[in-house]
């Protein structure tokens, strides 16, 4: 049973991929994640903020005299509840990559295309064999235009692909025309497009009228958003294609493939369950494969993209009057209301 995929340029002796989380800020765990079968590991992210929260720390002790208050601060202060700094993060890397014998995928986080990027040389440096860039922008500014914020994207994706390793790019699912998006970066020759990033919503605490983060960890249901779009880019594109979001059993991980994702990455499934389950994933997998007469990975991989199937129009709008249509109330809801 051969299990092995490509991804980013790089040869994975299996789809799974543990997706940045905090998992990875313990070496330990990273060994262990490696020993329950995973095929690379993508390092907790390292945000632009910690970067300039660092750089105006300097700043401010070598411009201040001891007269000098640190109020200003305190705007910081979340930041202190972070992961590690950019210095510790380069030496946690460096021990990571030393630790294990498959790849690390470094994690960068951020809104901007300046200062931040340079960081990503250093982390070239510490031998890691990839980075992920996870570029949250939330379109708030009324005064941008779709083009505009696009630009910022791609502007940000060009800088980065200076580097020598690969670079995958961790999207948004929401621009106005994501095939193209993913097109165009394709045309800038990034390495791997993650589908999708989740935004962590907000919320408000009644009691405290403050607004609060809130993160809920993904369900299986999560995973119909990128299926579709995995299953509608495959094979548009020359970039690897990774699946995040909602894999939580082999058969989650199955159907990714089948869309034509060339990695799934798992998350929820690890902080819920444990990183065992990254061995249960994997012998499910071959399981099934053995049972159904699959010999590899790559004999499955975007069977059932929008390309193979049957009916293409199972992806778009067409099979969504089909989809209402198969739900039917029950006579009990009915009575009820």
């Amino acid at each position: 049973m051969d299990l092995s995929t490509s991804y980013m340029g790089m040869k994975l002796k299996n789809p799974i991929v543990p997706s940045a989380s905090p998992l990875s800020k313990d070496i330990a765990n990273i060994r262990r994640m490696e020993d329950a079968g995973a095929s690379a590991i993508v390092m907790y992210s390292l945000f632009e903020e910690q970067i300039t929260h660092e750089a105006m720390e300097l700043y401010y002790h070598m411009t201040h005299g001891t007269e000098s208050f640190s109020e200003a601060l305190s705007y910081f202060v979340d930041l202190q509840k972070y992961n590690q700094g950019p210095e510790e993060y380069l030496e946690h890397i460096r021990k990571a990559r030393e630790a294990v014998n498959i790849p690390i995928i470094a994690s960068l986080n951020g809104s901007s295309n300046n200062g931040w990027l340079q960081y990503a040389k250093q982390i070239q440096e510490t031998g890691v064999d990839g980075i992920e860039l996870n570029m949250y922008y939330v379109a708030a500014d009324v005064t941008e235009t779709s083009e505009q914020l696009e630009q910022r994207y791609l502007e940000t994706a060009r800088s980065i692909k200076n580097l020598k390793i690969p670079v995958a790019v961790k999207l948004s699912p929401y621009f106005t025309s994501l095939a193209h998006m993913a097109k165009r970066f394709d045309k800038l020759g990034v390495d791997a497009l993650v589908l999708f990033n989740r935004f962590y919503q907000p919320d408000i605490d009644l009691e405290k009228l403050e607004v609060v983060p809130n993160v809920m960890l993904s369900t299986p249901q999560s995973m119909r958003l990128p299926l579709r779009w995995v299953a509608i880019l495959h094979g548009r594109i020359k970039a690897s294609l990774a699946a995040t979001g909602g894999i939580h059993t082999h058969e989650d991980a199955l159907k990714m493939l089948m869309a034509g994702a060339h990695v799934t990455m798992v998350c929820s499934a690890l902080l819920q369950n444990g990183i065992g389950r990254i061995t249960e994933i994997l012998r499910g997998m071959e399981t099934w494969m053995k049972e159904h007469e699959y010999v590899s990975v790559e004999q499955m991989l975007g069977s059932m993209s929008q390309k193979s199937v049957a009916d293409p129009a199972a992806f778009e709008r067409a099979n969504y009057m089909k989809a209402l249509s198969t739900y039917t109330l029950t006579d009990d809801l009915l009575y009820h209301n």
